[in-house]
């Protein structure tokens, strides 16, 4: 009964440690990806440690689960785990399972709540950029809706859309608005509206595990580094940071007053100070190195079987 154990504790260890040591790196957001892929690989730890201790603790609480999870093993193989029944081990085992269900439900309901915000998002704009005799619905990328606000956000789904102001149009000059449409064009291709809804699900399903917590706010922050990028290869780091000073400008971001839009002075100034980049070796070793974190709870759960099979 030490490997439910032992992975529970690996999965503790896991959400305290790396979120701090993830924190403290300096490589952060001059790699966003790189550190995208490393949150959703911690996170992925965690939750493997979760599932594997839940189905362990199944095998031995109850013969049933333990003959179909065991039933092509060797006995050396059964006996190495030792899953004698212990009184804790049913109620492990629910608790983990209750709390997979819910982070299901809680997926299920972020993903629900998306589609009517964009539901909702798609009316407004039919009724405030009507189609013309002859448009079809969808048939343009871009759509300019009359506003005072500069403002532009991409619209995702089977027809994707850019939606901009005429204030932003006004406003962003000369590549600006060519490196804007370059921001929401890296968020769509990477999709990173699933890692959102993902880390909100379980932000929202567990308030009380920092963890993701952490998760759901560094998606929010880094999948905006990672957008500027992409822009920022394409038209250079300049052009993308008067293009944020120039569509947030109204909105007083950049006063002593900290507001919701807060990162957005960080953004520019990232962009402006042009740290180089990681060398790519480096960020092969990242890569490798949050790779290994949830392989490690598969390692701990096959040890006992790949020992008894000599």
């Amino acid at each position: 009964m030490m490997v439910p154990v032992a992975l529970m504790l690996l999965g503790a260890l896991t959400a305290v440690v790396a979120p701090r040591m993830l924190a403290r790196a300096d490589w952060v957001e001059r790699e966003p990806v790189v550190a995208l892929w490393a949150w959703q690989c911690v996170v992925a730890g965690v939750l493997l440690c979760c599932a594997l201790s839940m189905t362990f603790s199944a095998a031995a609480a109850w013969q049933a689960v333990r003959g179909q999870l065991f039933a092509p093993a060797p006995r050396d193989v059964v006996e190495a785990y030792a899953l004698g029944s212990t009184p804790w081990a049913a109620v492990t085992a629910v608790a983990l399972a209750a709390g997979g269900v819910w982070t299901a439900a809680m997926l299920t309901r972020e993903i629900a709540r998306a589609r009517t915000r964009r539901a909702k998002r798609r009316a407004e704009l039919v009724v405030r950029a009507p189609l013309l005799p002859g448009e079809e619905p969808g048939a343009d990328r871009l759509v300019v809706l009359e506003g005072e606000r500069p403002d532009a956000w991409w619209l995702p789904g089977a027809a994707p859309q850019l939606v901009i102001t005429t204030a932003a149009l006004h406003r962003l000059k000369g590549r600006q608005l060519d490196a804007v449409l370059a921001h929401e064009q890296g968020h769509a291709q990477a999709r990173h509206d699933w890692l959102l809804h993902c880390s909100g699900a379980l932000a929202v399903g567990f308030p009380q595990v920092p963890v993701f917590a952490a998760f759901r706010d560094e998606m929010h922050r880094l999948v905006e580094l990672a957008a500027d990028d992409v822009a920022s290869r394409r038209f250079g780091r300049l052009t993308i940071a008067l293009a944020l000073v120039e569509l947030n400008e109204h909105r007083g971001v950049f006063g002593p007053c900290p507001s919701t839009h807060a990162h957005v002075p960080q953004r520019v100034h990232r962009l402006l100070s042009a740290r180089p980049r990681l060398t790519a070796g480096r960020r092969l070793r990242l890569t490798a190195a949050a790779a290994l974190v949830p392989v490690v709870p598969l390692l701990i759960a096959f040890v006992p079987a790949l020992r008894a099979l000599g």
